[in-house]
């Protein structure tokens, strides 16, 4: 994302806040495809959490099983709230496409939700990013909307914001592009928990690196 992205994201959901995790921590799919992801996952991995938000559920949930996280947000707001709320799991306000990864370095990637304020060209140049980073037999875990959008206006709980996401066989073909092999794939429609929201289809995919 370039800078005007970045900033628009995080005054997004810096305005959002503890909000965010009212409105969507109850998704059954969501735990689901954490649940899932521990099964594949050797004690003491370490995992990156993109967009890490409130914390909650994911790097709550990866701590608790004994797992490294490093959560990385855009938000000052979301990177306060992780931090006191998940004490155990590192967190840092950084841009992904910016932050250093040493290649091989990383057991497995969470990226839930993250890539809808990036244009199509970076949410595709950090999946790749992400791909040098796992080791080989690493895992990525990664939802969005998969809606073929492109920079559209609209709300989320209530604010503007614009959005792009790719349908769900563009980002199936974008996360095998960048070295994964896809392991399983779950649809769902979710209303979250705010006045201002509707149902909303949610895509979450498991895969491997290599």
């Amino acid at each position: 994302m370039d800078s005007g992205q970045q900033n628009t994201a995080a005054a997004l959901f810096d305005a959002i806040g503890a909000e965010y995790e009212q409105a969507f921590a109850g998704s059954a799919a969501h735990h689901a495809s954490l649940a899932l992801l521990l099964e594949h996952l050797a004690p003491h991995s370490r995992v990156l959490d993109v967009g890490s938000g409130t914390g909650r559920p994911t790097a709550q949930t990866l701590t608790a099983a004994g797992h490294e996280v490093l959560g990385v947000d855009v938000s000052p707001v979301m990177v306060d709230i992780a931090s006191r709320q998940v004490p155990r799991a590192e967190f840092r306000c950084a841009d992904i496409r910016e932050l250093p990864l040493e290649d091989g370095s990383l057991d497995a990637a969470c990226v839930y939700f993250s890539l809808l304020q990036m244009s199509r060209a970076d949410q595709s140049a950090v999946l790749v990013r992400l791909g040098r980073a796992l080791r080989t037999g690493g895992h990525l875990a990664v939802a969005t909307v998969p809606l073929d959008l492109e920079d559209v206006s609209g709300e989320f709980m209530g604010r503007p914001a614009r959005v792009t996401s790719f349908g769900p066989a563009q980002l199936t073909a974008l996360v095998t592009g960048a070295g994964f092999t896809v392991l399983s794939e779950s649809s769902t429609v979710f209303t979250p928990a705010h006045p201002a929201a509707a149902p909303e289809p949610h895509l979450f995919l498991l895969a491997r690196r290599g």
